[in-house]
């Protein structure tokens, strides 16, 4: 019943993204491992990797999109939910090395070694197991989410105040993970993975599966989001986008309905942190920067803001013009990243998928025209 119900939100478009997001999974993977190297049809390991890390990407404008695009909530730090689910997946990862490390200590990281701490923090137990550690890749920001949500809406803080205390948030977790005495290795982060559900997280096998789960729950977040926003539900939270006051008045609780959207958006941004973090062998305090919670805003924008299909073209069309003009013009990019932006907002409001849709429109509508002409001077003659 929950099944039928899902793939009955999706659109015609709908369905096509999922259709491509379950090919990429299989064809991508396939190219990788079973197409020779000196074929046109060969996918490298670095592009596999650099593809995989897209999909989290898109995974987090995603999310920001069903809190921007379908309710009002400009969020500034939705890398905040981001990078927590990345370092739950990280302490996972970091646990699972054991004796290989440096150190050789059968249970404290190498970090805590360096740093003579001499037991495991009582945060760090329970992260040797991987269901657990998928738990709190769900919980630790979906309970933080829920917390500043319900504090927030709760006080009827919106607009240009909530972005600005959702900023805040972020680059208060930034500055707390950067102390060495919190326990998440300070500056530097986790790294030098070694295995992942038993599996070397180096071999092309993980590698390639890594890929397919990224395209996999990318796909079923699409289907999620797009079963929320076509529902009641998600015309209630359109609502409360356009009309917040008159929303209330009627007498529906705004406040839950926020909520709720927050929550879950944030569990998704998790999500797509503790795929990223296996793909990309590191997690640090820089992704809790600000500026990283701005360019996922921007890959919404880019895209189209309330379409669910542009998160997803904004933020891969968006970084792997970020990986050729770092690597080709690397002086440039924060200029042309900026001038992205502007040029977005003032000339393509509805993103990249309204445009398409507006020329579509043009083109359908003068054909629509001559039929209507047509049926009309032969209900004439």
């Amino acid at each position: 019943m929950i099944t039928s119900f899902l793939i009955d939100s999706l659109d015609r478009r709908g369905r096509i993204v999922v259709g491509l997001l379950v090919a990429l999974a299989l064809l991508v993977p396939a190219g990788n491992l079973l197409v020779p190297e000196g074929s046109a049809f060969h996918v490298s390991t670095y592009q596999l990797t650099l593809f995989g890390k897209y999909l989290t990407y898109a995974l987090l404008a995603l999310s920001v999109d069903l809190v921007w695009g379908y309710c009002g909530i400009l969020s500034l730090g939705h890398g905040a939910f981001f990078a927590l689910g990345g370092y739950a997946m990280g302490m996972y990862l970091m646990r699972q090395i054991g004796a290989r490390g440096v150190y050789a200590d059968p249970v404290l990281p190498d970090f805590m070694v360096f740093l003579n701490w001499k037991e495991l923090p009582w945060f760090w137990h329970g992260f040797d197991m991987a269901w657990y550690a998928l738990l709190m890749v769900i919980l630790v920001p979906g309970l933080l989410a829920l917390l500043f949500g319900w504090l927030s809406f709760r006080s009827r803080v919106t607009g240009v105040y909530l972005s600005i205390i959702t900023q805040a948030l972020t680059y208060a977790l930034l500055l707390a993970f950067f102390r060495n005495d919190m326990g998440f290795g300070g500056n530097n982060g986790l790294t030098d993975f070694k295995d992942i559900v038993g599996f070397p997280i180096q071999a092309p096998g993980t590698r390639a599966a890594l890929f397919a789960a990224s395209a996999l729950m990318l796909a079923l977040g699409f289907v999620v989001a797009s079963a929320v926003v076509r529902s009641k539900l998600g015309k209630v939270l359109v609502a409360i986008r356009d009309a917040e006051s008159r929303t209330r008045f009627i007498g529906y609780r705004v406040e839950h309905y926020k909520l709720f959207v927050w929550t879950l958006s944030a569990v998704m941004a998790g999500v797509a942190g503790a795929l990223y973090v296996p793909q990309v062998g590191i997690i640090n305090p820089s992704e809790f920067d600000p500026a990283a919670s701005i360019e996922a805003v921007i890959w919404v924008a880019v895209g189209g803001r309330g379409t669910l299909v542009g998160p997803l073209i904004g933020a891969v069309a968006v970084n792997f013009g970020k990986t050729w003009f770092t690597g080709a013009l690397p002086e440039v990019w924060l200029y042309a990243l900026g001038a992205l932006f502007v040029v977005v907002t003032l000339f393509l409001p509805r993103g990249i998928v309204g445009l398409w849709d507006r020329v579509v429109s043009r083109r359908t509508k003068p054909a629509k025209e001559m039929d209507g002409s047509g049926r009309q001077a032969g209900e004439a003659a």
